[in-house]
This record gives C-alpha cells, sequence and structure tokens, in this order.
C-alpha cells in the first residue's frame, strides 16, 4: 500500500482560481520534498490529504484513509506543521505541546511525558515553561515541529518549516527534519518554494506548478550528470577554450568556466594536458550535474 495516492485531484476556489489541476500521485515512505514557487498549490494540497479542505473533484487516500470522509481518523496518524504563526502567546511549549498530545488521543500522563521527549529532540527542553510569546522566531518553528511530532505519528507534513529563519536557523531545522525522517523512521513531506532546502533534506522529489505536476521522481532523477564537463580556473578561460577548439573539442567559455562537451573519456585527458602546457590556476574540473533550477526554467 503506498503512502498516499491522489487521483485527478482538482481544487477550484471561488473567483475562477484553480490551486490543484488533476494531479495524479504515488507516494511510498521516505523523505518526500514537495516543491513550487508561492502559489503553486502546496498548501492546498497539504490540507486536502489532512482532510481540511474538500477537493472540487478527485480523490486522495494517505495511509489507507480516504481523506474526504475519514479526516478524523486519519489526523491521529499524521502529524501537521503549518506555515502560519499559529501558537498562543501566553502558554508554555509543554502546556501547548501536551495539550496537543492530548487532542490527539495521548493519555494526560503520557502526553505530558511524550511533550517533554519532543521537546529535547527540538532543542527546547531547557526553555519548555517559558511563555511562547517570549520565544524567538526560531523557538517558535521548534515548537510547531515539536507538536507535529507529539504523538508518534506515522506521517509529518511540514509547510515551509523554515519561514522566517535566519541562515543559521534554517540549517538547524533542515537537520532536525532529517533527523526526523531517517532516526525515528517517519514518513516526511516538507513543502517549500527553497529548492536548495529540499535538495538538502530529501530522497523523493515532486515538483508542482500552477496546480499542476511537473514530475515525480527520486531526487537523483534530477541531479543526474550530463555530458558536459565543466573546467574552473582562476584566470585563462578564453585561452583554454581556444586550445580545446584547436584540439578538436566543442568548448564554450562561460566566466571562469569552460565548458566542454563529453561525448566519451577524451576530454578528461585532452583538458588536462591543456591546464598543463598553458600553466593555468585550475580551480577545479568535474561532470556537471543538473540543478534543481533546470526543471522550473
Amino acid at each position: 500500500m503506498p503512502l498516499l495516492s491522489t487521483h485527478e485531484l482538482t481544487k477550484r476556489y471561488p473567483g475562477g482560481v484553480t490551486a490543484l489541476d488533476r494531479l495524479t500521485l504515488d507516494l511510498e515512505t521516505g523523505i518526500i520534498g514537495l516543491v513550487g514557487a508561492n502559489g503553486a498549490g502546496k498548501s492546498t494540497l497539504l490540507r486536502i490529504l489532512l482532510g481540511l479542505l474538500p477537493a472540487t473533484s478527485g480523490g486522495a487516500t494517505v495511509l489507507g484513509f480516504d481523506a474526504r470522509t475519514e479526516g478524523s481518523a486519519l489526523r491521529r496518524l499524521v502529524g501537521y506543521m503549518p506555515e502560519s504563526d499559529c501558537l498562543p502567546p501566553d502558554v508554555s511549549a509543554t502546556d501547548f505541546v501536551s495539550h496537543m498530545g492530548r487532542l490527539s488521543g495521548l493519555p494526560a500522563a503520557a502526553a505530558r511525558e511524550r511533550a517533554a521527549e519532543v521537546l529535547r529532540h527540538v532543542g527546547l527542553y531547557e526553555e519548555r515553561y517559558r511563555p511562547i510569546g517570549g520565544y524567538s522566531t526560531g523557538m517558535k518553528q521548534r515548537v510547531k515541529l515539536a507538536q507535529a511530532l507529539v504523538h508518534d505519528p506515522r506521517l509529518l507534513l511540514l509547510d515551509e518549516p523554515t519561514n522566517g529563519l535566519d541562515p543559521a536557523g534554517r540549517d538547524e531545522m533542515l537537520t532536525l527534519v532529517r533527523r526526523t525522517g531517517t532516526e525515528f523512521g517517519i514518513a516526511v513531506i516538507v513543502a517549500s518554494h527553497l529548492l536548495g532546502e529540499i535538495e538538502r533534506v530529501s530522497d523523493f522529489l515532486v515538483a508542482v506548478d500552477g496546480g499542476r505536476l511537473i514530475q515525480a521522481a527520486p531526487l537523483g532523477t534530477f541531479t543526474e550528470r550530463t555530458g558536459v564537463l565543466a573546467v574552473e580556473v582562476e584566470d585563462g578561460a578564453e585561452a583554454l577554450t581556444a586550445r580545446l577548439t584547436e584540439r578538436g573539442l566543442t568548448a564554450r567559455t562561460s566566466g571562469r568556466l569552460v565548458l566542454v562537451d563529453l561525448d566519451d573519456e577524451r576530454p578528461w585527458d585532452v583538458v588536462r594536458d591543456a591546464v598543463a602546457d598553458l600553466d593555468l590556476p585550475l580551480v577545479r574540473i568535474e561532470q556537471r550535474r543538473r540543478g534543481l533550477e533546470e526543471l522550473f526554467r
């Protein structure tokens, strides 16, 4: 049984706005990146998968539950970290996370114990009794992650988990997300408009644009090697390009890079010899990989 499936899933809002357009997916357990620009339909998809928003047409099943008719049962097995700031400022983190555990069906004592565990996991154990209103943005994001984890879900849905964080905070949050998926064995879907973040944490990528599916495949499929050899030199790129062209290679200059078509193994030796003959300061030589940005271009 797949982690989740959608079939011809469509959501249209009043005014003619189509957030999802006949989206069909079958996803297996793992750390899945859901990537697309703002307004691509990512948040709408997560809310439909949670059973919080009805689809206009089509259907979705999550963990074997119908999202339209079995939302209450489904949400007991799913943790959700929303994008918006939704935390009560005058409540401590431990009280809030315990309360969310109770709402998910945990007994009071178990909810309290689990709250302490997940707050330790996200790095807030020492701060757990402070009112949330006095927390930094990064600490609030960690509380949101903790409440999504408190009931030991089988699936985590994270909507823009690094929203509002500085670079250091983003790194810490992405490390937490990766650890949660790999060490706890919880399936994770991370929605983000930042391709670099998705590339750091995900094993599988779902790319959407304008509510339509662009591609769904393992991350390596998107970043596989190309038939181009990239040679970076501190200076002399034009001279190197000319020398490689003289020797029968197809080469072009792009700033400090010389890009060489790689039809077989011969260019590696030719480039090495040309760099040595010209006595150029070589920075790196590598076969280029596709970047996620190319997918959207």
